[in-house]
């Protein structure tokens, strides 16, 4: 089992021979020594409290080392007489007296840009001058869709930068994450979330690439590259960060879509589903670190899941990165799935499955010293820990330069480059879902009055993980910058909750008897317009991650909240047209508003610069292009509903409809595409072959836009049941009107192959179906043959 890039657990054989490197000198100083080399030999001279410093973090404890918000070197000397391994979010201020309750919307609970790196920086200076050893310091953010810290650049939600089906874009979008991070000292974030999705009750669905394993590994891959760099490498590149995979596995398929509930998952599913995305990504890059889940899976958490993290994961795949656990996942072995009798023993349940790093504080890691020297947890354990987390600090580059550069930083963050990659990136997330009788786009010089209505009409919705960047653009500022000469009016419509605090932990919707006079105000403000622009949908505190049962954030109805529906329907029954900009970070299962509406727009959490990109949009400035990541479906009895489901699912209910509101890969465009049947060279292939097939596409109609070319396979007459289909390519393409483009995808075996009935990877003989076209809903087809 590999424990170094580019050594082995033999590598720690040096340990045991401290004497050859008090002859050699401190060769963990020596940036030209192999990183296995200086991993032994500072593990040589640690004592057991140092090792396990540095396989713990501090996060609320940055209170014992900080006066005020400025690190303060005699009280972490103090407080860490054995150094500090790992820091949970230098940006926030927790450890700050009473900080926790500040509002998650502002930025009361973050430190300056340059406060966070003047933190860092001290730290830095103080572990590496101030310490026994001057071992440097781990910090890490998140990144889900931008750092999240102040005035860095807010992207749109993963759930609508999935949707674009662009890879360059996600690789350059991580890109410019990557160089904001880093410029304030920061090494590792905790992104991309490579998850795939099953259930829109969970509220953590905005945060994911969508349901199809195939979609989240390319992401995920792109995602990493832009994070890390391309490829395989040992040493970080400067401007670089290194990347977090999670959740492994099985959470975003949650009994009855509450956060962190059991995956009743198959060993086959796993392995078929929702495993491919982790693999790709572990496989093609040098991914450096991967988070388990909080959810069990066949009775074993995952982070005591030995076969999941040992064998699977670092034996099968042979991942040599860290693994850290997601926040309170260690201790919860004891606190909430009760298979560890204490902290002490959740802590060694944690160590044997793999788990390098415990975060956000290590309280249950806190123990070890203890138990090591009472024989209960075996010294070995502490040291491959310690062994990896050290190899990442050395491949980051922070014994020779752990710091962060707040000149650098102030010139790159959020700047006129990323805005403008910001805006891109709203645009191409952008799904057109419907458009009766073409109702978009709207002609400025021929509109009229536009009514602007609605919950979200004059707000930048960001979505959860997201902090306050420098500038946020609503819809109305939007569409009064794109049209200025354009007659505006506005109304509220509805309130949706009681408050714009996402942190807040009790949600309340606004009161239903004020919103019935609110909707009554803006039905007569939309019967003096010509056309109606309806903003609706959730805020950040309809669907989020539930991290407590006080704090909880998924939902046993999926329609939108509240009077919203009302809205549509007393705006609706005006008889003018009525445009509805969708807002949210859950799929729109909303079939009144589909019904009521002339066309809708889904927007999901646009971004920083989305007030323009939606305006654009509406106004024919853009042709949105994005497809639908998720199937979504018309109500909570159709779940768990996905488009690559067994043959014998989707038989059909009483009294309802068997199909989804919108297929996966759906959305619509201003012009028309046409779309060939795949062509290959020949009909037979053998097993170890791949298959090369080009589709061709054509822009029939009048607009330039883009089209998302999707390729998928169908596999019948093999030994185990196949999903009636599969996707294995994509490809978002740009034309002009009768332009005409011919895409190739190659499938190589790998992609053809399933897990028999021997649990063996094969990819068997026997027909093969390949389907191309604009939606998993609407695609040509061929046969081929596996010999």
């Amino acid at each position: 089992m590999k424990l170094l890039a580019g050594g082995s657990l033999s590598a720690l054989a040096f340990m045991q021979t401290p004497a050859a490197f008090a002859q050699a000198g401190a060769q963990y100083k020596n940036p030209s020594a192999p990183i296995s080399v200086r991993v032994a030999d500072l593990l040589a001279r640690m004592t057991l409290d140092e090792k396990v410093a540095q396989i713990r973090t501090a996060w609320a404890a940055k209170g014992d080392m900080i006066d005020a918000l400025e690190f303060n070197p005699a009280k972490a000397s103090a407080a860490f007489p054995d150094g500090i391994g790992h820091v949970t979010r230098p940006s926030d201020k927790r450890g700050v007296p009473g900080i926790s309750g500040a509002a998650g919307g502002t930025a009361a609970k973050w430190r300056t840009p340059r406060e966070t790196v003047e933190f860092i920086n001290a730290l830095q200076r103080w572990a590496l001058e101030d310490t026994r050893l001057g071992i440097p310091v781990l910090v890490h953010e998140e990144s889900l869709h931008g750092y999240m810290a102040t005035e860095a650049t807010m992207f749109p939600q993963a759930i609508g930068l999935a949707g674009s089906f662009d890879l360059d874009l996600m690789q350059r979008v991580q890109s410019v994450v990557a160089r904001e991070v880093r410029s304030r000292g920061v090494p590792l974030v905790l992104s991309p979330v490579v998850d795939i999705v099953r259930d829109p009750r969970w509220g953590r669905i905005e945060e994911t690439w969508g349901e199809d394993p195939y979609l989240v590994g390319e992401m995920g891959v792109a995602a990493v590259e832009g994070l890390q760099g391309p490829g395989k490498f040992e040493k970080l590149r400067d401007g670089k960060v290194f990347a977090t995979l999670k959740h492994m596995t099985g959470h975003g398929q949650p009994e009855a879509g509450n956060n962190v509930s059991p995956a009743q998952i198959s060993e086959r599913e796993l392995r078929e589903d929702f495993f491919p995305p982790f693999r790709q990504i572990v496989s093609r890059t040098s991914v450096g670190a991967v988070m388990p889940s909080y959810n069990e899976i066949d009775g074993l958490p995952s982070h005591a899941n030995i076969w999941l993290l040992g064998d699977v994961l670092r034996g099968e795949w042979g991942f040599d990165g860290v693994i850290v656990s997601d926040y309170g996942g260690v201790h919860e072995l004891e606190t909430l799935h009760h298979v560890a009798d204490s902290l002490e023993d959740a802590a060694r349940q944690a160590l044997e499955a793999g788990v390098d790093s415990e975060l956000p504080e290590g309280l249950a890691y806190a123990t070890l010293p203890d138990a090591v020297r009472a024989g209960r947890v075996p010294m070995e354990l502490i040291d491959v820990a310690c062994a990896r987390m050290l190899a990442l600090k050395f491949r980051a580059g922070l014994f020779e330069n752990p710091y962060g550069d707040w000149q650098q930083s102030e010139q790159i963050t959020g700047n006129a480059e990323a805005r403008s990659l910001a805006l891109e990136a709203a645009r191409k997330s952008l799904c057109l879902l419907t458009n009766r009788d073409a109702a978009l786009p709207l002609d400025s010089q021929r509109m009229g009055r536009v009514a602007v209505i609605g919950p979200n009409h004059a707000i930048a919705r960001l979505g959860g993980y997201s902090s306050v960047p420098k500038q946020t653009i609503s819809l109305i500022e939007g569409l009064r910058t794109i049209a200025p000469e354009a007659d505006f009016v506005t109304a509220q419509g509805v309130f949706i909750t009681t408050s714009e605090d996402r942190s807040q932990d009790l949600i309340e919707l606004a009161d239903r008897r004020k919103n019935l006079d609110l909707i009554k105000e803006a039905v007569e403000i939309a019967r003096s317009a010509d056309t109606i622009i309806l903003a609706i949908g959730d805020t950040e505190q309809t669907s989020r991650e539930g991290f407590a049962t006080d704090h909880l954030g998924d939902r046993t109805e999926i329609d939108i909240v509240g009077e919203q529906n009302e809205l549509v329907d007393a705006l609706s029954a005006l008889g003018k047209p009525l445009i509805v900009t969708a807002y949210n970070g859950r799929p729109p299962s909303w079939p009144n508003v589909v019904d009521k509406a002339d066309a809708i727009l889904e927007c999901w959490y646009p971004g920083q610069e989305g007030g323009i990109a939606v305006a654009e949009a509406l106004l024919g400035k853009v042709n949105p292009g994005a497809k639908l990541p998720v199937t979504v479906v018309r109500n909570e009895g159709q779940i768990p509903y996905f488009y690559n489901h067994k043959p014998s699912a989707r038989r059909g209910y009483l009294f309802d409809n068997k199909d989804p509101l919108f297929p996966f890969g759906h959305g619509l465009s201003y012009t028309q595409f046409e779309i060939s049947a795949p062509r290959t060279a020949k009909k037979t292939y053998r097993a170890n072959e791949a298959i090369e097939v080009a589709v061709d596409v054509r822009n029939s109609g009048t607009y330039p836009g883009d089209e998302v070319v999707q390729l998928y396979i169908t596999r019948t007459d093999v030994s185990v049941t196949r999903p009636v289909l599969e996707l294995k390519g994509f490809e978002r393409l740009t034309l002009k009107p009768g332009e005409n483009r011919t895409v190739t995808f190659i499938i190589p075996p790998s992609q053809l192959a399933f897990w028999n009935r021997e649990m063996e990877e094969v990819n068997e003989p026997g027909p093969v179906k390949l389907s191309a076209g604009n939606s998993s809903a609407n695609l040509n087809s061929v046969l081929v043959e596996i010999v």
